[in-house]
């Protein structure tokens, strides 16, 4: 077959391959396709670019967002360490603060209790002072109407009642 195939083509003249219709429909082809080719390479092309220059936009904001959230992060975690730190200075004071009022609690206490016990005794030795003239007051009127008693029965006439007089004049001077 071969033979017959070179026999054939070396009877045929060929002119110039421009001559030939398959040159000129291949190189409709090849055109079409170029300028097909060139138009779907183009708008994939600007697809392409416009899909990298969004991704670009997106890597962008997303490295700006995540060095946001990057520095809200420290400033959350340095409020965090300040309240931290806060929270055991207001625990501190207010330990300190307790243990004062209890403090003062107590010596308030001790010395209320100190002033009542002192309040207790004056009044005691109030009582005690009242009860002795009280009672001394009793004697003396007991003494005194004794004494009458005595001096009216057994002194009688002018010098009883002189008596009477004299005792009663030195009976201020005596009591007080």
């Amino acid at each position: 077959m071969s033979i017959a195939y070179a026999a054939e083509a070396a009877t045929t003249a060929h002119g110039a391959f421009y001559d030939e219709p398959t040159f000129w429909v291949a190189v409709a082809f090849v055109i079409t396709i170029a300028a097909a080719g060139k138009a779907v390479y183009q708008k994939v092309s600007a697809a392409l670019d416009a899909r990298s220059e969004a991704i670009r936009t997106e890597i962008e904001e997303a490295t700006k967002l995540r060095e946001e959230a990057q520095d809200l992060l420290t400033s959350f975690e340095r409020k965090q360490r300040a309240a931290v730190e806060e929270t055991k200075l207001i625990a501190e004071r207010a330990k300190s603060e307790a243990d004062y009022l209890a403090k003062k609690a107590d010596d308030d206490m001790q010395a209320m209790l100190a002033r009542r016990e002192r309040q207790a005794k004056d009044r005691i030795a109030q009582a005690e002072i009242a009860a002795r003239d009280e009672i001394r007051g009793a004697a003396i009127d007991v003494a005194m109407e004794a004494s009458r008693r005595i001096l009216s029965q057994k002194v009688s006439g002018k010098k009883s009642d002189a008596l009477v007089d004299a005792a009663i004049a030195e009976l201020p001077d005596k009591l007080h």
